[in-house]
């Protein structure tokens, strides 16, 4: 069985509450990895030319 099946599976089971509390906490990780990719942009944007520098 694939994880995303067992998920699935398991999401089945819950109880409709429950079910919302799964979907909020994939919601949470997905602004997470959003924030942290825009931080990292800013970071990349803010020393670009110190990280050119340091390619060469």
């Amino acid at each position: 069985m694939s994880l995303e099946e067992k998920l699935l599976n398991d999401f089945k089971s819950l109880p409709d509450d429950k079910k919302v509390e799964v979907i909020d906490f994939v919601e949470f990780l997905r602004a997470k990895s959003r924030k942290l990719e825009s931080m990292m942009d800013e970071v990349i944007d803010e020393n670009l030319d110190a990280l050119n520098e340091l390619a060469k």
